[in-house]
């Protein structure tokens, strides 16, 4: 059942930073035209049809959220006359729990606690049965806290120089939970994170990969699913699911289309996963079980000079978020790992290197050529993703100065 005899919504995809520009493509081959890229994610105007596809499909999306009212508001008063036009009963079912998130910046209501106080009689008004959660926190609609589930609505206000924006969260957890991951290694690497190294390294299903760093197996598991065609959201709930303009038959239309658009035949190159690490190994496998890969993915139990990547396909890319110090390593000097790193890399003939690290400098002993071409942050730690080719012969560097190791 389609919502398209509805308005259109305006709808924003959240984007951990660095990713909007990568999301905006993503939405563009859902046939959806982004109407604003900015630093905090993506924005449209459609369906809620489009805002369902969205968190079934994006694989980089950090959550979705829909407008439900915008006004300027200098006083709580006429806060509380324009809180009383918001739709409340669209997103609130009854009985539900709901919780706000507000930030309030440059505007005369600075006080955020109080705003969520006034905007929460509202919902009461119109839901009298719905429950406000006190004492939530929150930091704006570009926030990518862990908080939320579809359980509970996320109501998300912001005041910016005394524009007041009100959103409800359509996702519930964030988007990055896929429901497979439960078994973790030091370091993890959310999903989100893992399919946007993918996306901004160049893989394709075509091109044989290997992590050789795999911890929980995030990259190659986000790789496989990729590679089958298997929708990320296709196994857990949105908060959109309890609105009243949301109808039941509409969702299991999408979740149907999505099964069915799964590949059943492995149709791409090797995906290799290796750690020395046991309880890492353990953590991967248990992870690509549950996401539905295990077949899909090998998984290797090794140190980094045990891996061949010769002997697994002529070409490929490693793709990998290795030890860099500040996260498992408590400082370490790791230019030997590096070094072997490189050494392992070229050894495969036609391989290429993809590494996340906080420094471009780093991958200096591993004597390849380096660009980098994703600028992001993993656990509050700004890091780059640099893509890195084998040298042809001594001497011989990348054109751009600032992008060559030696």
């Amino acid at each position: 059942m389609s919502t398209n005899n509805h308005p259109p919504v305006d709808a924003f995809a959240i984007a951990a930073p660095g990713l909007a520009p990568l999301l905006a493509d993503e939405l563009r081959a859902l046939g959806i035209a982004p109407s604003e890229v900015s630093d905090a994610g993506v924005a449209w105007s459609g369906s809620l049809d489009s805002v369902l596809q969205v968190n079934l499909w994006s694989r980089l999306a950090s959550r979705v959220l829909v407008r439900l009212g915008t006004f300027v508001a200098r006083d709580f008063a006429t806060l509380e006359k324009q809180g009383a036009r918001i739709p409340w009963a669209t997103v609130v079912a009854p009985g539900s729990t709901v919780r706000f998130r507000v930030t309030c910046r440059k505007s005369r209501l600075y006080h955020s606690d109080a705003v969520a106080e006034r905007l929460a009689r509202a919902v009461l008004k119109a839901v009298p049965s719905a429950v406000i959660q006190q004492g939530a926190k929150g930091v704006g609609e570009g926030d990518d806290d862990e908080g939320g589930d579809e359980a509970v609505q996320l109501i998300v206000v912001r005041f910016e120089h005394d524009q007041c924006t009100i959103s409800a969260d359509s996702s519930g957890a964030l988007l990055h939970r896929r429901g497979w991951r439960q078994a973790v290694a030091k370091a993890p690497l959310r999903e989100t994170l893992a399919a946007a190294l993918l996306v901004a390294s160049g893989w394709t299903p075509e091109q044989a990969l290997v992590d050789p760093f795999c911890g929980s197996g995030t990259i190659g598991i986000e790789a496989a699913l990729r590679a089958r065609g298997i929708a990320p959201g296709l196994d857990r709930p949105f908060a959109m699911e309890r609105w009243a303009r949301v109808p039941s038959p509409m969702v299991r239309a999408q979740r149907d289309a999505a099964r069915a658009a799964i590949r059943r035949e492995p149709l791409f190159a090797p995906i290799v996963l290796s750690d020395r690490d046991a309880g890492a190994c353990e953590a991967a496998r248990a992870n690509a079980e549950r996401a539905g890969v295990l077949a899909d993915v090998t998984i290797l139990q090794q140190s980094l000079s045990d891996v061949d990547l010769a002997a697994i396909a002529p070409r490929g890319m490693v793709l990998c978020n290795p030890p860099y110090g500040l996260r498992v390593s408590d400082g370490a000097d790791l230019r030997s790992l590096f070094s072997r790193l490189g050494e392992v890399v070229r050894a495969g003939g036609g391989w290429s290197l993809g590494a996340l690290v906080p420094e471009l400098r780093m991958l200096a002993p591993a004597r390849m050529t380096a660009e980098r071409v994703l600028a992001t942050s993993n656990g509050g730690i700004r890091v780059g993703l640099f893509v890195a080719h084998p040298r042809r012969s001594p001497g011989t560097g990348s054109q751009r100065g600032d992008a060559t190791t030696r």
